[in-house]
């Protein structure tokens, strides 16, 4: 009887989670029929399952991919893959950082940003908050971990240290791959370049305080969002219209609903069941902080212009590009 209970509980918990789609604001009209096989399709996510990916996981168990006659499957790969495959129409759609998306075009991949997941840019500079860096004027002189010459940690460094007039020749810097929070607890660095929704949650729940400079506070830059492809955006409109209200569907309802939400990721996140509640519910709460927004999905022109700046100072592009067909927000509902 016990064990009947408890699932009918787990049930109740999980279909808390999920909205209607004529109860969310979130509307839109699909030209693809219910009757019609649906599209088989693979969405590619960084790295591993993670509980930072639950909206996804949401969208899934909610069956708002289903709604919209989408079978979808989740991968795993390094964004630098990922764009190449979606530019090469062997994938459709991946979620990668903004940067990813700029240095893509800039190698005539024709992969194009339809959704704007994370609202703001989640790199931060992250330093002891016992010591005596408060700001990002202190850093100079000191001796910087951060995770390597590529991708978003680095991207964001220097954003923060250009937006604050420091020279990379002002500071030190040291590839120390994905080991800043041990860096930072054992003094190994004096700060450390993270994300600013996981490393210092993990940081203080050893009761070790942390002093946090978001990128954020200083620059606007476009971050983790959905990317497709000019060839499926000019033949199949359609199906990015329907990718992009069911994803959006899963990330109104985990703002609306984190603690359902969190239940639903321990189904597709393996190890979260097991791993310190508190620590991975406060993560999900710092990531949903820089999800929220109205309209959900937006991406302005003023981060690209930012963000292309930037990789025009590190010479990452040799030259500027037409950012209209860089992104789109014409696919939203």
């Amino acid at each position: 009887m016990k064990a009947k209970i408890f699932i009918f509980l787990t049930i109740a918990v999980l279909l808390g989670a999920c909205q209607s789609a004529t109860q969310s604001t979130i509307q839109a009209e699909s030209n693809a029929s219910v009757d019609a096989e649906p599209d088989k399709l693979r969405i590619v996510m960084s790295y591993r399952p993670d509980v930072q990916f639950t909206p996804f996981y949401v969208a899934d168990s909610c069956g708002y991919f289903q709604e919209n006659n989408l079978d979808v499957a989740f991968e795993h790969l390094a964004e630098s893959e990922s764009v190449q495959l979606v530019g090469a129409d062997e994938l459709q759609f991946a979620v990668v950082s903004g940067e990813q998306v700029l240095l893509a075009r800039a190698q005539n991949l024709p992969v194009v940003y339809v959704m704007a997941w994370w609202q703001d840019y989640p790199i931060a500079i992250a330093a002891s908050g016992d010591g005596e860096i408060k700001a990002p004027a202190d850093l100079v002189g000191k001796h910087i971990g951060f995770p390597g010459v590529y991708g978003a940690s680095y991207i964001g460094l220097r954003a923060i240290l250009s937006a604050n007039g420091i020279e990379e020749t002002d500071v030190t810097l040291d590839p120390i791959g994905f080991a800043q929070a041990e860096a930072l607890y054992q003094g190994t660095v004096d700060a450390a370049v993270v994300y600013a929704n996981n490393e210092p949650v993990q940081l203080e729940a050893q009761d070790f305080p942390v002093t946090v400079m978001l990128v954020a506070d200083y620059v606007h830059l476009p971050s983790n969002g959905l990317i497709t492809n000019e060839k499926t955006l000019r033949e199949n409109p359609d199906l990015v219209r329907r990718m992009v209200r069911a994803i959006l569907l899963g990330i109104e309802d985990t703002i609306a609903y984190p603690g359902e939400a969190y239940e639903i990721a321990k189904e597709y996140v393996e190890g979260l069941a097991e791993a310190d509640e508190n620590i991975q519910r406060k993560v999900l709460a710092e990531s949903i902080a820089y999800w929220d927004a109205d309209p959900l999905g937006y991406s302005s022109m003023e981060a690209w212009e930012n963000m292309q700046t930037i990789l025009l100072e590190l010479e990452f592009l040799q030259e500027p590009m037409n950012l209209e067909q860089v992104f789109s927000n014409d696919y939203l509902p």
